[in-house]
């Protein structure tokens, strides 16, 4: 075995210091308990994600069957001369090939059918064991089974495990339970260095904070373990609009400051998105119609073309008492100021609600609008500049063609930790804007990919000119010193977390965050 992996190395050496062109047949005898593959399908799944903006092809696809793979292939990056590149590639939902890497090794997480991996749950302690590529929907269909279920979710459950805890993982769970990274006991995490290690807030603690949001700089998550709670069979959805955005983020605040307060007094669930045009692209994620729903959007916008939607849900179990439910909502309803006439209630089964968007994506893809670019913008807004953003995006940039969903809802900064490698807004309160685009080609010149991203970068411009100190969620930054002024003060701390964990700079170079050299900067740098 490390005959062969060192000729695979040989190779690589090659390719890096002469250019040669890589020979597919001589990988093909690596030896490894999972899968090393330069299958033509597989190395062009690995040069794309969802977001089709861009592409990059490895030299090799690896599919693990354990850790151990995981740890033999970057020890022997990290080991040798002149290394290569290595990056985990969950199910590929990231937008700006942050999972991909040129003249590198492209790690597949998601689990082989050949050695499927159980999730192990322990309903004494209330966790699961997963491994880092088990997609969310498949973690939760094996903890329903013994009546649990993860806290914090994000909205689309198709999903890894390590992916969103490389990131965060938020939805509209996370202003009462925090993001997902923040409902995390403990880790199996490999080093930029080859080690296999076990970190928890006691054991390896600095590892196990830069992991959590560290964007897959200093380590591939390979087990995770989860904290749950009861699952409940039922979910009241209830969606309400306003035309008055004072009104709309007034409720919002309201609602996640009652994260505290006993289950009967809060909502389970709070997001919100915008509605400038109904049209199915717009309004895809959380479809506002129904047959049951005869209030006509149009007729309902007042305040510069553009109604905001309120998205709430009240958790209950099949031994609820159904009238107990009613008065519940009906009195944190009370508080709120709505439209009247926009109230729109259903009541569904918990796991439905859960994977509402796969739902969603099965209807755009019939209709051939799932497989496009998505220039995506994710951001982070202060509580105190919302209403400038407001007016400055929603009602000024936009105009009426947004070509995808915008959800905007607040969280609770004390829900998450600041020692994880996360940035946030450093205000108590802050938002998620998240502008979910899809560039599409059908003749309109407002819904080309070119036109998308302008308005991405005008965006952008308009944050920095206003003063409006937002931070990117799902980061993407093309120059060392755009990565600086995103962390900010945290940019000393994260340079050492890269140089303690991954010193030669091996892990997820497609995130563009340090110069992939394959040697570690200068001490003085």
């Amino acid at each position: 075995m490390a005959t062969k992996l060192l000729l695979f190395f040989a190779i690589c050496r090659l390719i890096i210091i002469v250019g040669l062109t890589l020979n597919p047949t001589d990988l093909f005898h690596t030896e490894l308990d999972g899968n090393l593959t330069v299958d033509r399908l597989e190395i062009q799944s690995a040069s794309t994600d969802f977001g089709k903006m861009s592409f990059s092809k490895p030299l090799a696809v690896l599919q693990p069957a354990s850790s151990s793979d995981i740890a033999n292939l970057v020890k022997l990056s990290y080991e040798s001369a002149h290394g290569f590149a290595v990056s985990a590639r969950g199910h590929g939902h990231s937008i700006n090939g942050q999972s991909q890497t040129p003249n590198g090794v492209v790690i597949k997480m998601t689990r082989s059918t050949r050695d499927p991996v159980v999730s192990v749950v322990s309903e004494k302690f209330m966790y699961v064991d997963v491994w880092g590529g088990e997609l969310w929907i498949d973690v939760l269909k094996s903890t329903l089974k013994y009546g649990l279920a993860p806290k914090s979710w994000t909205d689309y459950l198709y999903l890894s495990v390590g992916g969103t805890l490389s990131n965060a993982g938020i939805s509209g769970q996370a202003f009462n339970y925090g993001p997902q990274i923040s409902n995390v006991h403990e880790m199996d995490v490999v080093t930029g260095k080859g080690d296999v290690i076990t970190c928890s807030t006691d054991k390896n603690p600095d590892l196990f904070h830069s992991v959590l949001g560290g964007l897959g700089q200093f380590g591939i998550i390979t087990r995770a373990r989860i904290a749950l709670e009861r699952y409940p069979q039922m979910v009241r959805w209830i969606r309400v609009l306003y035309s008055n955005f004072s009104a709309f983020t007034h409720d919002q605040e309201y609602l996640i400051s009652l994260h505290d307060q006993p289950q009967s007094q809060k909502f389970d669930y709070v997001e919100g998105f915008v509605i400038v045009d109904e049209g199915l692209i717009n309004n895809w994620r959380s479809s506002f119609f129904s047959p049951k729903n005869p209030v006509k959007i149009s007729s309902l916008k007042a305040d510069g073309n553009v109604l905001y939607c309120l998205e709430i849900t009240k958790n209950y179990y099949h031994e609820s008492n159904p009238d107990l439910v009613d008065q519940e909502v009906e009195a944190l309803l009370k508080k709120l100021k709505y439209i009247p006439a926009s109230e729109f209630t259903t009541d569904l089964p918990y796991v439905d609600f859960l994977d509402r968007v796969h739902t969603a994506e099965l209807k755009l893809r019939s209709k051939d609008m799932w497989d496009v670019p998505h220039p995506w913008l994710n951001l982070f807004v202060p509580k105190s500049r919302i209403g400038d953003f407001d007016k400055g995006v929603f009602k000024g940039i936009l105009g009426n063609k947004t070509s995808g969903p915008i959800l905007i809802y607040p969280m609770n900064k004390n829900k998450w930790d600041e020692k994880s490698s996360v940035v946030t807004p450093n205000e108590d309160v802050f938002y998620l804007v998240a502008l979910l685009r899809s560039a599409l080609d059908n003749g309109e010149e407002t819904l080309t990919l070119k036109h998308l991203s302008g308005e991405n970068r005008e965006i952008l411009k308009f944050c920095k000119e206003s003063k409006i100190e937002v931070k990117q969620y799902l980061p993407h930054y093309t120059t060392q010193k755009e990565w600086m002024e995103h962390f900010g003060d945290k940019w000393p701390e994260i340079y050492r977390r890269k140089m303690e964990f991954d010193p030669r700079l091996i892990l997820a170079t497609g995130q563009k965050i340090f110069n992939p050299s394959f040697g570690s900067y200068p001490r003085s740098w």
